[in-house]
């Protein structure tokens, strides 16, 4: 089936949900959709169903998960932790919907919740509370907090960024705490956060735990290369790939710079 309306690539983008409230309802930040679709892609919402995940791998040309506040099963945490947020039927869909782009090497981008899934399901450890295993004065758990990152300069996230050092935001109250055989830590907070990962083994399998799309599409908040003030920039090229061949592949690019 098609991966592509016309020339636009299709993105599937992992809804979150209200889970202050039971999880009754689908609420996700329109910055996802409205810069997937500013960089010339059409973003599609997929719900928790089993059939999220064929129609994904039938129809998207690439993956997209959204923040989040789940409880993650307990062997997921590092020792003796276990996360005090709610449980939600998400996790069990979001894990088969990244494993299954991963394993096709469909590009992945996961923001927040998403970095820490590519963590985990690539045998990271986190913690449910990162301001407890820091010091300093970085509130990793404030909408209002900016703060620098230095970037490795060896990462698809520096050639992407064209810097190594960025200033972003930061919303997180839980954290990647380990690499992994396959995992590259490619960024971090002066206080040694880890704030962006990538898979050594896949084309394009990037986590970032900033939130580019909290401030889409303030131009004072972003100069991106070649597509200035968006958060996504979405550069498409076709691949042939084992069993995927002249497959498209969609690269999905982020950068959040404050001037």
């Amino acid at each position: 089936m098609a991966k592509f309306m016309g020339a636009k690539p299709i993105i599937g983008v992992i809804l979150d949900e209200d889970s202050s409230n039971g999880g009754r309802f689908y609420q996700t930040n329109k910055g996802y959709f409205r810069a997937i679709e500013a960089a010339g892609g059409i973003a599609i919402g997929l719900p928790y169903a089993l059939d999220s995940i064929e129609f994904a791998k039938q129809n998207c040309a690439g993956l997209l998960s959204t923040g989040a506040r789940i409880k993650f099963p307990k062997n997921h945490y590092i020792e003796g932790e276990d996360s005090t947020s709610p449980e939600s039927d998400r996790f069990e869909i979001e894990r088969q919907l990244i494993e299954a782009f991963l394993g096709m090497d469909l590009p992945y981008l996961g923001i927040c919740n998403g970095m820490q899934m590519l963590a985990m399901l690539s045998g990271a450890k986190i913690t449910f509370q990162i301001q407890a295993h820091i010091t300093g004065e970085i509130k990793h758990d404030d909408r209002l907090t900016r703060h620098e990152i230095n970037i490795g300069p060896d990462s698809k996230l520096a050639s992407i960024m064209g810097t190594n050092k960025i200033i972003t935001n930061s919303h997180h109250s839980e954290g990647v705490m380990t690499a992994a055989p396959n995992i590259k830590i490619t960024a971090k907070a002066p206080d040694n956060v880890i704030e962006a990962i990538e898979r050594i083994d896949k084309s394009f399998a990037i986590g970032v735990q900033w939130h580019p799309e909290l401030l889409w599409p303030k131009p004072e908040n972003s100069v991106l290369v070649n597509i200035p003030n968006d958060f996504f920039a979405h550069l498409l090229r076709p691949a042939k790939r084992k069993n995927h061949r002249n497959k498209p592949v969609l690269l999905m690019q982020c950068k959040l710079k404050f001037q």
